[in-house]
C-alpha cells in the first residue's frame, strides 16, 4: 500500500476573494467584543473588533492617499507591536503586498532584500535595523506615519482572484540563501484545515501566543486565525518574561496556549506545577517537540496536551495532531482533513512503513505561488505536481507521520543514515542530563562521527553515558563522544542549530 493520503479536497476559495476581509468578516458582528489584548503583568491594552477593524482600513487609506497601488511590495521593517498586524492587514485590504520581516535582521541583509525586491516603499520603525533608504531609491513610512492613518476614513477592501499574490516571506531555503516566498490571497483560507485539524478552534476561546507580532507563526496561529472566528487574540508585551506566561495564562483565562517547543522547555524550567484551569490545550510548531517537554507540560498542568503541527514557509502546517486526533507513540500527527500528502522517493511514492520525503500536492490552497523572481528555483521543489519540502517521515497504515528529520540533517555513519531526531528521543530522560542534541561532525577527512552534546548540572562521565546509549541504541547510531554545554546552541527564533554544535566539537 502506497504512502498517500487523499481523502477529498477542500473546499474551493471563494471568488472574488481578499485576506484581509476575510480575517475581519466577523468584526461587524463583534464590534464590541476584545479582539486583542497586549498583554503587560499589571495591565492590557484592549483592541475591540470594532476598533482593530477601524485601523486596520484607515492604513490602508493612509496608504492609497501615499499614492501605491494595489500589487505594490512594501516591506515591513517594524517592531514587536501591535502597529505590525494592523499595517500587514491594512496594506493587503487595499491589494498591497506586505512582506514581514524579523526585527532581528542587521541592515545589511535588510538591504540584499531591497535590492531583489525594489519595494515600492518600507514601513518603519526607527529603532529597528534598516539601510539608508536615500541610497536604495525607496520610500519610507514611519510608525507614527501609520499610527496616525488609523483614524482616516475606512478603505473598501479590494476584492480580486484569490491567486494575486498577497504577501511574501523570508526563507532561509535548502541552498542556504534567503528566498521570497510568494503566498496568494487563498493562503488564509486554507488555514480553516488547521481549526479543527490542529486547534479545535472556536469564537469562544482565548488564545495566548508567545510569539513576538512580527514572527508570521505569531501573525497566522496567534492572530489571523483567531479573529477569522471571532474569538480573542492574547499576546504578551514585548518586556513580558517568559517564566512569567503562566501567571498570564491563568490570570487572563486562556483557553489555548501556542508557542514553539523552546517555550515551553523554558517555563518548565522554572515552574513544576501550573494551575491553568481554563487551558484545554497547547499547541506547538517551529520544531520537532520532544517527548520530554510533552510529559513534562503534562505532568504540571494536571494532564493538559500539547499538539504538535508540521509546516514551513512555503506551505504553513498541514500535518498536525489535534484533539479530535491526539498523536500517540511519538508519531508527529496526520493530514489535516483536505489535505493531499505523499511520502515519495525517486520513484515515486514510498510505501507504508517506509522512510520518504514528506511531499503535498500543487493542488492545496495553501501552497506557495513560488519564490519571488526564482521560476528556476520554484521548480526544482517539485515532482511533478507533488511539492518536496525536504523532511522526511514514515507513514503509518491509518495516516499517522513519524517525523525523521531534514533530509540535509540527516546523519551518516558508516553508510547509514540516522536521524538525529531518533537518536534524541532515546536518549531524552538519561540521568542528570536536563537537553540533549546529537550532529555528525567531520572528524577528519571523510570521517563523520555522531556526537552527543547535552546539557546538566555537571559534566557526567562519558563512559556512564556512553553505556546507558548502547542499552537504547544500536551501534551505529550511538554517539561516539560527548561534549557538555553550559546551553545547546539556537537560531534567532530558538529553533536548535546543528551546524553551531559542529563548530563546538573539539578531540
Amino acid at each position: 500500500m502506497k504512502a498517500i493520503y487523499d481523502q477529498g479536497a477542500f473546499a474551493p476559495c471563494p471568488a472574488p476573494f481578499n485576506l484581509a476581509a476575510h480575517v475581519l468578516a466577523k468584526a461587524n458582528e463583534n464590534a464590541d467584543k476584545i479582539a486583542l489584548s497586549v498583554l503587560s503583568r499589571d495591565s492590557s491594552d484592549d483592541w475591540t473588533y470594532g476598533r482593530l477593524k477601524q485601523a486596520v482600513l484607515g492604513v490602508g487609506t493612509g496608504l492609497l492617499q501615499r499614492g501605491y497601488q494595489p500589487g505594490d511590495i512594501l516591506l515591513m521593517r517594524l517592531g514587536n507591536t501591535v502597529e505590525f498586524p494592523i499595517a500587514y492587514l491594512g496594506a493587503i485590504a487595499v491589494g498591497m503586498v506586505p512582506v514581514p520581516t524579523s526585527a532581528m535582521l542587521t541592515a545589511p541583509e535588510v538591504a540584499k532584500m531591497i535590492t531583489q525586491l525594489s519595494p515600492r516603499a518600507v514601513l518603519r520603525d526607527p529603532a529597528v535595523a534598516c539601510p539608508d533608504l536615500a541610497d536604495l531609491a525607496c520610500e519610507e513610512v514611519s510608525t507614527a506615519e501609520l499610527d496616525a492613518m488609523h483614524g482616516l476614513p475606512a478603505a473598501a477592501f479590494h476584492m480580486g482572484d484569490p491567486e494575486r499574490p498577497a504577501y511574501l516571506v523570508y526563507t532561509s531555503g535548502t541552498s542556504g540563501q534567503p528566498r521570497a516566498v510568494m503566498h496568494a490571497h487563498r493562503a488564509i483560507w486554507a488555514r480553516q484545515m488547521m481549526h479543527q485539524g490542529w486547534y479545535g478552534l472556536t469564537h469562544k476561546d482565548r488564545l495566548l501566543h508567545a510569539g513576538a507580532f512580527n514572527w508570521t507563526f505569531t501573525l497566522g496561529t496567534g492572530l489571523m486565525d483567531p479573529w477569522s472566528v471571532g474569538a480573542t487574540a492574547l499576546i504578551p508585551a514585548a518586556d513580558v518574561a517568559i517564566e512569567a506566561l503562566p501567571d498570564l495564562l491563568a490570570q487572563h483565562e486562556a483557553t489555548l496556549f501556542a508557542a514553539a517547543p523552546g517555550v515551553y522547555r523554558k517555563i518548565l524550567q522554572h515552574h513544576n506545577t501550573l494551575d491553568l484551569p481554563a487551558l484545554r490545550h497547547g499547541l506547538a510548531a517551529g520544531e520537532k517537540l520532544s517527548e520530554a517537554i510533552r510529559t513534562h507540560w503534562a505532568e504540571a498542568t494536571g494532564g493538559a496536551a500539547i499538539y504538535e503541527a508540521y509546516g514551513m514557509s512555503e506551505c504553513s502546517t498541514f500535518i498536525s495532531a489535534s484533539p479530535d486526533h491526539p498523536a500517540t507513540d511519538g508519531a508527529l500527527g496526520r493530514p489535516q482533513q483536505g489535505r493531499r500528502l505523499s511520502l515519495r522517493n525517486e520513484d515515486g511514492a514510498v510505501n507504508i512503513g517506509e522512510d520518504g520525503e514528506i511531499c503535498i500536492h500543487r493542488s492545496d490552497p495553501g501552497l506557495m505561488l513560488g519564490y519571488f523572481g526564482a521560476p528556476e528555483a520554484t521548480a526544482d521543489r517539485f515532482d511533478g505536481d507533488w511539492f518536496k519540502t525536504g523532511d522526511h517521515g514514515v507513514m503509518r497504515a491509518d495516516g499517522r507521520i513519524d517525523y525523521a528529520g531534514r533530509g540535509d540533517d540527516m546523519m551518516n555513519a558508516g553508510g547509514y543514515r540516522v536521524s538525529p531526531l531518533e537518536v534524541e528521543a532515546a536518549l531524552h530522560d538519561m540521568p542528570g542530563v536536563t537537553q540533549i542534541a546529537v550532529t555528525d561532525v567531520e572528524v577528519k577527512e571523510d570521517t563523520r562521527l555522531i556526537i552527543g552534546f547535552y546539557t546538566a548540572a555537571k559534566t557526567i562521565d562519558k563512559s556512564k553515558l556512553s553505556t546507558c546509549a548502547a542499552e537504547r541504541l544500536a551501534r551505529y547510531k550511538q554517539p561516539r563522544d560527548w561534549v557538555h554545554l553550559d546551553q545547546l546552541p539556537t537560531n534567532p527564533n530558538g529553533k536548535l542549530s546543528r551546524k553551531a554544535l559542529r563548530a563546538l566539537y573539539r578531540r
